[in-house]
């Protein structure tokens, strides 16, 4: 596995979050699961759970934003011991993509062989209603930053083609269509917020090809594919963008929407989980 430092990445703060969390949850965890705004009662299928606050576990930063109560998580879904994290850190909150991907060099050490992304998104597609789950395809980064800054010689140049992995993105269609679950698919737009994007800004992100546009994962899945893990993302649309509907944008409703799609999203994973621990693969 690829061990890229980054700026504010030290060694010394790597080994003591990870001799932490080994000492909380064991050894070897396959998969993480990072749970967007409205998305973190998702932990509440997994049983033989170990919670922990984010402000124990040394050099992580507890979220400010509503919706992420800022916990690791580490208990039994679909068979298989997971990681989640209930809550993510935003470029917008630190203005350092370093310290927002720090959770994932962290769990890479652990032996993260797989990352489960989730996200709240607003649609940029009139097809999309709320509520829907957009499978992520692809994405395009607007955000004008990514976590390889900073990396020398060949670590910084990660491929991408297969940002999210092709073979999880079939798992995930046939758990879908198993659970009588719609999945829509598409491209994810990232800009850093934390103002949600003008009407000009959402016509030029669907004219470039994106489908939804959020504010955070994609640093999470660049980092990720430096390090060698194998990525599965899902947005949850939880409104229409600015310019498609005419109703204005509160985050208070971007809580509400996710909350209630939770729990078929939660269907979802459980189904990928039990698929990735039942026959090995992926």
């Amino acid at each position: 596995m690829n061990e890229r430092r980054g700026p504010n990445s030290s060694e010394k703060a790597l080994v003591e979050c990870v001799d932490f969390l080994r000492s909380r949850i064991g050894g070897k965890i396959k998969v993480a699961v990072i749970l967007g705004s409205g998305l973190g009662r998702l932990v509440d299928k997994a049983s033989d759970r170990v919670d922990i606050d984010y402000n124990e576990i040394p050099h992580f930063i507890r979220p400010t934003v509503p919706g992420h109560s800022g916990k690791l998580v580490s208990g039994i879904l679909g068979g298989i011991r997971v990681v989640f994290l209930q809550g993510r850190v935003h470029y917008y909150e630190t203005r350092n993509e370093s310290r927002v991907t720090f959770p994932i060099r962290s769990l890479s050490r652990l032996g993260i062989e797989i990352l489960i992304v989730t996200n709240a998104a607003g649609g940029l597609r009139k097809t999309f209603s709320p509520g829907d789950i957009m499978l992520i395809r692809d994405h395009i980064n607007l955000m004008g930053v990514s976590p390889l800054r900073g990396s020398s010689g060949r670590d910084a140049f990660v491929d991408m083609s297969d940002a999210y992995s092709a073979e999880l993105r079939r798992i995930a269609r046939e758990v879908a269509l198993s659970c009588g679950i719609e999945l829509k698919s598409g491209v994810l737009a990232g800009l850093p917020g934390p103002s949600y994007e003008t009407p000009s800004e959402v016509r030029f992100m669907a004219r470039v090809g994106g489908d939804a546009a959020c504010m955070s994962t994609i640093p999470e899945v660049i980092e990720a594919r430096g390090l060698g893990i194998k990525v599965l993302g899902f947005s949850c649309i939880t409104n229409l963008a600015t310019g498609i509907s005419s109703e204005k944008l509160t985050h208070e409703e971007v809580e509400a929407v996710g909350s209630v799609a939770a729990d078929k999203l939660g269907n979802l994973i459980e189904g990928v989980l039990k698929r990735i621990g039942g026959d090995g693969r992926a």
